[in-house]
């Protein structure tokens, strides 16, 4: 009996201590977890603290010394009232933040939900949405977008006589088109139709959009040409840009509260920034509305925009966006 209690006794010893062996390494193992934590925390604080404040003098002029700014100056020195920064590092949003506010003289604080009207970043985005169409035959890279245009046509010129403007040359900007970038309209001005952009006709504020050198000769930036990709998209697909947009792109990437809708909805409107002039002075009416939505008019906050870049790196379309003409 005694050497039946002292064989359990051991066998309770063994099993204490291979319990121990367990749960030390588990515990050392959580405190390196919790120290890898204050760690990066600490890493964090440090790289915002250099985006903050290490921005290098600005000359002001030859017999004046170089004006010392950090991010606050700056944006008083710009009369920016809010602006909202995202860094990316090894595919990964490190951190994000919002300064000053979202209209001047206003207090309401600039976060990582407020909305920006984006500009020319819309270009990109919208690139993502038509190589959709390209990956799924629906459109070419290479062919005469005539072909699939249906609304307008591109009209033909001495220009256009051997080469043809392709979807290639339109999201490269080599396309030889006319028109680098479109102002916007006021929101109690009337807004015109895409073909009305095209042709320069009331109320259209901008030039007709043309070709006016050789296809595929020369860069030069046509916000006029990724609007033709934006009426290409439509009359491919029969449906809106910002539906196309949403159900292509935004929705399946996460970018869930970005929006190309013009005007803003009032449900995004309440989250978005007033617009600002350089002067200081808020935008009449808060924003523009740009019926030019592929070049110029997507919504979106820090939050949302690193989602196309962080979740668009396969290598096959990485390819298929670099649109460079073909010689």
């Amino acid at each position: 009996m005694k050497s039946n209690l002292t064989k359990t006794n051991r066998t309770s010893l063994l099993v204490l201590v291979v319990g121990l062996v367990y749960i030390v390494p588990s515990a050392s193992a959580q405190a390196a977890k919790a120290q890898a934590k204050i760690n990066d925390a600490s890493s964090v604080a440090q790289r915002i603290e250099r985006v903050e404040n290490n921005f290098p003098p600005i000359a002001l002029g030859e017999n004046e010394p170089p004006l010392q700014v950090n991010l606050q100056k700056l944006m008083e020195v710009y009369k920016v009232p809010g602006l909202s920064v995202a860094v990316i590092d090894n595919f990964k949003i490190v951190w994000a933040k919002g300064y000053g506010v979202t209209e001047a003289g206003t207090t309401t604080p600039v976060t990582t939900k407020t909305l920006f009207q984006a500009g020319s970043i819309s270009k990109p985005v919208a690139a993502t949405g038509t190589l959709y169409l390209v990956e799924h035959g629906k459109l070419s890279l290479d062919e005469d977008v005539n072909r699939k245009l249906v609304s307008w046509k591109v009209p033909e010129n001495e220009f256009t006589k051997d080469q043809k403007v392709t979807l290639r040359g339109l999201m490269s900007h080599s396309a030889g088109l006319t028109v680098h970038g479109f102002p916007g309209y006021a929101v109690d001005e009337p807004v015109p139709t895409l073909v009305q952009i095209f042709n320069g006709e009331k109320p259209a504020n901008t030039a007709p959009i043309r070709v006016d050198i050789v296809p595929g000769t020369k860069f030069v930036y046509s916000g006029g040409g990724v609007t033709i990709e934006q009426q290409l998209v439509m009359d491919v697909t029969g449906k809106p840009f910002p539906q196309f947009m949403r159900e292509t792109v935004l929705d399946k990437i996460g970018m869930l509260e970005s929006t190309y809708q013009q005007p803003l909805p009032p449900a995004r409107a309440v989250l978005a920034a007033s617009g600002t002039h350089t002067d200081g002075k808020v935008v009449r009416g808060k924003w523009h509305v740009y019926p030019e939505m592929a070049a110029a008019a997507c919504g979106l906050h820090p939050r949302t925009w690193p989602g196309l870049p962080l979740k668009s790196r396969c290598p096959n379309r990485a390819r298929q966006i670099t649109c460079c003409p073909r010689r």
